[in-house]
């Protein structure tokens, strides 16, 4: 799914590192920065 650049990211959730989840949402009225990369060794 691509994202035009201006719009909003629709909310998700992740697990962090602890695999805990984390959702977007509750980061809502803060700066995030979300940086998404291939997984190791596969290509991409």
């Amino acid at each position: 799914m691509a994202l035009e650049v201006g719009r909003k990211a629709p909310d998700f959730t992740l697990p962090d590192q602890d695999g805990n989840p984390v959702k977007l949402s509750g980061f809502k009225g803060k700066r995030v920065v979300v940086f998404f990369y291939p997984k190791a060794s596969t290509p991409g």
